[in-house]
């Protein structure tokens, strides 16, 4: 039988308050270029000036009563405007909410904004659009013999009677709105599907996902009245190539792969593989 000095220790002990569990630590802050670049915040920093760029060049290249645009940038509009929204309003207010999302979700990691990074980021996605091009249009001419010379006809053809202004605008609008559609939306949607939802491992997740989407966004262009005819050697390109630019995205990150786009396009307008 227990004194009553052990039956009041045992009623202390009982009694005393719990500690408070450990607060979370802070995610850790991204340092070097290579980290600090495919954080979100960096995403939509970068893209902003190809969002700019875009709007103005087809607001002053466009002319005639209907406006030539993105395809990708319709359909984000034509969502928009679907659910109530409509004109620049509801397209500025889009991007302050993105931009409010994407701080708020770095808001622990505080990125550091370093002015040259930008500079390397653009200089980076210059190198990966000229290796990439000769290393999808390799690939392709080994398998069907029609490399290079199709190559910069593949892009130009629905282009080739607009001008340049514009020709330039619709580049720059193709690489920021098709990535956001074909990379953010539809392959991070088949990953969290494939991985969150039905339980397939990390890695292959993100390789169906890939693959998927690669295929999606090469078949887009062969749909509606302007989409080109289908041949397999363009059809196998554009696979590629997409494929290659989920790879960027997946390693490197939206601003990336968004730069990189956007400047093949423009490469290939101005005759530069030519």
């Amino acid at each position: 039988m227990s004194s009553p000095a052990d039956q009041l220790a045992r009623l202390a002990a009982q009694t005393e308050p719990t500690a408070a569990p450990a607060p979370a630590a802070p995610p850790p802050r991204p340092s070097g270029y290579l980290a600090v670049t495919r954080t979100p915040t960096y995403g939509f920093l970068a893209a902003l000036p190809l969002f700019v760029l875009y709007e103005v060049g087809v607001l002053l290249a466009n002319r005639g009563p209907g406006q030539i645009r993105v395809g990708a940038d319709v359909w984000l509009k034509t969502l928009l405007a679907a659910l109530g929204g409509a004109g620049w309003m509801a397209l500025g207010a889009a991007v302050v909410a993105v931009g409010l999302v994407v701080f708020w979700r770095d808001r622990g990691r505080h990125p550091p904004l370093v002015p040259r990074y930008f500079a390397l980021l653009v200089a980076e996605s210059l190198a990966y659009a000229v290796v990439l091009a000769f290393l999808v249009g390799g690939v392709v001419g080994a398998l069907f013999g029609a490399w290079p010379a199709w190559l910069p006809d593949l892009a130009l053809a629905q282009m080739a009677e607009l001008g340049l202004g514009l020709q330039l605008a619709l580049s720059i609008g193709a690489g920021l709105y098709e990535e956001l559609v074909f990379r953010v939306v539809l392959v991070s949607g088949l990953f969290w599907l494939v991985h969150r939802a039905v339980g397939v491992e990390r890695r292959r997740a993100y390789a169906l996902a890939a693959v998927v989407g690669a295929a999606v966004f090469s078949l887009v262009h062969h749909v509606g009245p302007l989409g080109d005819p289908f041949t397999l050697d363009v059809f196998a390109f554009r696979f590629l190539f997409g494929l290659a630019l989920n790879a960027v995205f997946l390693v490197r990150g939206f601003a990336l792969a968004a730069w990189t786009h956007a400047l093949y396009d423009v490469l290939v307008v101005t005759g530069s593989f030519g």
